[in-house]
């Protein structure tokens, strides 16, 4: 009988072993098959760029843009202060985004542009005005010269008698030059609206202190080659034998 017993409290002891045994392989086995892939698992970056050329927020936020269409899973944030872009993302997108930012921060072009008006009666020339802005490629300038004129629009009686309070608006009179371009291999592509306004010497009749504002606008796009001249427009001056011609050029600057 003892000995019966000592016989099966060894196989027992066996069996154990075994399963414990069993149990041990399976846990390594199960700790190598998930080793590689923890390995493997691809891990996010941080990286600053900074804009060295472009510095103007609008064009930031088109690189900013660019960046976010062309990696959707990196997270992007520009900080104006710094001119500069903050990315997280794996170590390609991080590198493409690299050669975004150095293929689009680029230094603009600079351009004068000179416009020359000439008034001329019956083939003699009167007068001739020039005008000189500076323009980067992507950009507006705005030129104006001249006057306010004053225009009485109403007027009010206040509480205290016979008193009348005249409500009065200026009007801009002279010329106005609104340019903006863009810069291409040999030459620019440029928007214009040239606006001339003075004061007619005849009255409207309404009111003795209602004036007629005479205006001329001169709106297009125009394609122009560096150094060479391009007439914009010309017109006759109703009333008169005289003549307007409207020229630019373009140069580069820098």
């Amino acid at each position: 009988m003892t000995n019966e017993m000592e016989r099966r409290i060894d196989n027992l002891a066996k069996v154990l072993l075994g399963i414990m045994l069993a149990g041990t392989l399976l846990t390594r086995n199960a700790h190598a098959q998930t080793q590689p892939a923890d390995s493997g698992a691809s891990t996010d970056s941080y990286q600053t760029l900074y804009l060295t050329a472009l510095t103007n927020e609008h064009d930031a936020n088109q690189i900013q843009t660019d960046l976010r269409n062309m990696l959707p899973h990196a997270k992007l944030y520009y900080v104006p202060s710094q001119s500069a872009l903050s990315i997280r993302g794996t170590a390609e997108d991080i590198s493409l985004a690299r050669k975004i930012v150095s293929d689009l921060d680029r230094t603009r072009k600079i351009y004068r542009l000179t416009y020359t008006i000439t008034e001329t009666d019956s083939g003699k020339r009167l007068s001739q005005q020039r005008f000189s802005l500076i323009v980067a490629s992507g950009s507006k300038t705005d030129f104006k010269q001249g006057s306010k004129v004053p225009l009485v629009t109403g007027s009010y009686n206040t509480a205290a008698p016979g008193a009348e309070n005249t409500q009065v608006q200026y009007q801009d009179v002279g010329f106005e030059i609104e340019a903006s371009l863009e810069g291409y291999v040999d030459g620019v592509r440029l928007s214009s609206k040239i606006a001339e306004s003075n004061v007619a010497e005849e009255k409207s009749g309404i009111g003795p202190q209602d004036p007629i504002f005479r205006q001329t606008t001169l709106t297009g796009t125009s394609s122009l080659v560096q150094g060479k001249p391009l007439v914009l427009g010309s017109l006759d001056i109703p009333g008169s034998t005289r003549h307007q011609e409207v020229e630019v050029i373009s140069e580069l600057v820098r």
